[in-house]
């Protein structure tokens, strides 16, 4: 079976019963290289990880000025398009304070190597792709974190972003909770086009949030 994103996971939540069908069947079905694509966000996710990991938004600005020149020089209308809403979304970050999406102990990032991205969930594979990880100490004890810059066009709603944050969570508590405790404060996923922010002390206030096994759960039923 093909692993499955978080962002397939929402999508799925979002089709009507008729199309979920489709969705799990199409599950089964190994992907051509040709299908796989590019991420149309990745100019401005890129951008604002590298922004978060070197607290210094220059790699913002430098993005901007990157992609106007790219509109100016392609041809072709979709690229422009594409651009411009990388433009939009870096706008919202050219000022922003990455400082308050950290502890404040100096960090330690860690590899994310992809043998580790993809979990077990109730028996199917979903893969975890968090930007950063990173571990800190705080009153003496070691903690672990995580952040996760998402994009979707219309943006995700917060139930939606919580299912990145419990993915982070699930992703930490597997590869990582041996060694380290995690911190749910420090455990987020961002919508970059809102801005808005989920972390897991969020979800653990708000039982409502904790949906992403049970979504799983919708998914392995049509299997």
């Amino acid at each position: 079976m093909e692993k499955i994103s978080i962002k397939n996971i929402i999508d799925f939540r979002r089709k009507s019963q008729k199309s979920k069908i489709t969705f799990v069947n199409n599950l089964n079905k190994p992907k051509k290289p040709s299908e796989s694509g590019g991420d149309y966000w990745i100019s401005c996710l890129s951008a604002i990880s590298n922004s978060f990991k070197y607290n210094s938004n220059i790699n913002i600005t430098e993005k901007i000025d990157e992609l106007e020149f790219g509109i100016d020089a392609t041809p072709h209308k979709i690229t422009k398009t594409m651009y411009q809403r990388n433009i939009d979304i870096l706008y919202n970050f050219e000022d922003y304070d990455f400082t308050i999406l950290k502890p404040t102990s100096n960090l330690t990032f860690l590899k994310k190597p992809k043998s580790i991205s993809i979990l077990n969930i109730h028996g199917l594979p979903i893969q975890v792709l968090p930007n950063h990880v990173y571990s800190f100490e705080e009153n003496g004890a070691r903690f672990i974190g995580a952040i996760w810059f998402v994009a979707k066009l219309d943006g995700y709603k917060k139930d939606e972003i919580a299912l990145f944050t419990e993915g982070i969570y699930k992703y930490l508590e597997v590869n990582h909770s041996d060694e380290y405790l995690i911190h749910p404060k420090h455990c987020i996923a961002i919508d970059v086009n809102t801005c808005k922010e989920v972390n897991y002390l969020d979800i653990l206030n708000n039982k409502n949030l904790q949906s992403l096994e049970s979504s799983v759960d919708l998914i392995k039923e049509l299997i």
